[in-house]
């Protein structure tokens, strides 16, 4: 069974920042969505996740037609072609933001994190670097398939400190694991089963910090569309304070129509990239 890809994206300011860091993009045909969200200050932020964001998709759109994907820096074991292709593409973004912030001072010490799903038939495959997330909705409930490279976090895995401490914490802000702050980075791989149905959320921590699981969840469900859903849960994380910049993509995989598997590429329109 073929499946076909619903997507609606959107990045928001925030209450507070007067720079948005954080960048989005994404290419349904190639099967690639990335959320970014920049570190470093003044204009470097932003200039660390749209190379990220760009580097990755320009990977894709390179590869993926031929369907070879050419290795970059650490392959997995036990993991899909797909999810190593994830991988040398995060890895590529961490050269590039690495050198790029190396040869121009004004950009010195900037950094981003990155999560990434790359889609095809009837799986996906996930990446991330630092604490941006990716969340699945699969029939009626919401799990967390990322892990926050945070300092808090990595104490709340140790046992140090609970989950509940960890959300009120003063220190939630450092990131242990980021693309560009070393000449190499380890991304997590991972590789799952697609459903009809399914939705997926790639976002920035000023998204998740602000509104938990169960509330998105149900602004997710309650939505008439992917867009209002998107502008939903932007507008909740601002009613909490929106301290940080916001940003939200949503993918939703249905069943594709019949005739649409028999004629793929000229019925209907492809979304490009943001």
């Amino acid at each position: 069974m073929n499946l076909a890809v619903q997507v609606a994206g959107k990045s928001d300011l925030g209450c507070i920042r007067t720079n948005n860091e954080d960048n989005f993009g994404y290419d349904t045909r190639f099967g690639i969505f990335v959320v970014c969200d920049g570190m470093g200050g003044a204009a470097s932020g932003e200039v660390a996740s749209k190379l990220g964001v760009d580097t990755v998709l320009q990977y894709f759109r390179q590869h993926a037609q031929n369907g070879t994907f050419p290795p970059f820096g650490k392959q997995f074991e036990g993991v899909s072609q797909r999810a190593n292709a994830l991988a040398s593409a995060v890895q590529l973004a961490n050269a590039e933001i690495f050198e790029t912030a190396g040869k121009q001072k004004e950009h010195a010490g900037m950094g981003s994190t990155v999560v990434g799903v790359a889609l095809k038939g009837n799986f996906f495959s996930i990446v991330n670097v630092g604490d941006s997330r990716i969340y699945l909705v699969r029939n009626g409930e919401i799990r967390q398939l990322t892990n926050d490279h945070s300092l808090v976090m990595e104490q709340v895995r140790r046992g140090l400190i609970t989950l509940e401490e960890a959300e009120t914490s003063t220190i939630q802000n450092i990131i242990i694991r980021a693309l560009g702050s070393e000449e190499t980075v380890e991304p997590d791989v991972d590789d799952m089963m697609a459903m009809p149905g399914d939705v997926l959320m790639l976002a920035s921590d000023g998204l998740t910090k602000h509104v938990k699981d169960p509330k998105i969840l149900q602004l997710i469900q309650s939505a008439p569309t992917l867009e209002r859903a998107v502008d939903d849960l932007i507008q909740a994380a601002r009613d909490d304070g929106g301290d940080d910049n916001i940003t939200c993509v949503l993918v939703r995989l249905v069943k594709q129509s019949w005739w649409r598997s028999i004629f793929p590429g000229g019925v209907h329109k492809w979304q490009n990239s943001l």
